[in-house]
């Protein structure tokens, strides 16, 4: 990938949503599609400089030829041009050196990341999850929380930051097993629901993705939407304001 994880962790999903904004001419809060859209681009390196060159080369050709009938009205206008955009850019740092990257940009001192460790840890404490016979979906977040705390301290009394890279990849996995655990708890009927949810906020999209891109943003947007449901905190890095 063109950008390390640590590059853009902070501004991110901010400067996307931000760009998107000003070029819709809206204020309005985006939508959880879109969410899910700039975490699959997140998850899958896509640098934010790609995202936003590609944004505004599709708002650019919407505004050549704009339309009454079909509005800019979600991100995933944008995909095929911010792929694009990703292509374009990979294609010329091709043969480029690598610059380093630094590992305490601004936004990321130890106070803070152990603070919004604590943070999640007390918010799982308090989430409301689905239980079912034999499956304990808080029992899971009890020990997520105890792991983040511990993690917390570990930041606070360590003299260096602990590498970016390592904490995320944790996080990563701590958040895919609360994922797995909520899956298998919720009841049926709501799982039903916010997969339909999904299928129809994609539906007008689908014929601009590939099968795999479909797959990745349809499971982003059933994870943001059981979590929220159910009081979860995203624990990556990404989310930290």
């Amino acid at each position: 990938m063109i950008e390390t994880i640590v590059e853009n962790y902070f501004n991110y999903f901010t400067e996307i949503e931000e760009h998107y904004q000003q070029r819709r001419g809206t204020s309005l809060l985006i939508s959880t599609l879109d969410w899910a859209l700039i975490e699959t681009w997140r998850n899958a390196g896509v640098p934010l400089k790609a995202v936003l060159r590609g944004i505004d080369e599709a708002f650019d050709k919407y505004d050549r030829k704009p339309t009454k009938t079909k509005k800019v009205n979600s991100l995933a206008y944008c995909l095929q041009a911010v792929m694009a955009a990703a292509e374009d850019m990979k294609e010329a740092a091709v043969g480029a050196a690598t610059p380093e990257k630094s590992t305490t940009e601004p936004g990321f001192e130890a106070a803070r990341i152990s603070t919004f460790l604590r943070e999640n840890a007390e918010r799982l404490v308090k989430a409301k999850l689905p239980e079912r016979p034999g499956l304990s979906a808080g029992t899971v977040a009890r020990e997520t929380a105890t792991s983040l705390s511990e993690m917390a301290r570990t930041v606070e009394s360590s003299e260096k930051l602990p590498r970016l890279e390592d904490l995320e990849r944790h996080l990563t996995v701590l958040e895919e097993k609360l994922f797995v655990v909520l899956m298998a708890a919720a009841p049926d009927a709501e799982l039903v629901e916010v997969r339909t949810q999904a299928d129809r906020d994609l539906g007008p999209y689908r014929k601009n993705m590939t099968a795999a891109q479909v797959e990745q943003l349809h499971q982003q947007y059933v994870r943001k939407r059981l979590f929220e449901r159910s009081g979860v905190p995203r624990l990556s890095l990404f989310y930290m304001r």
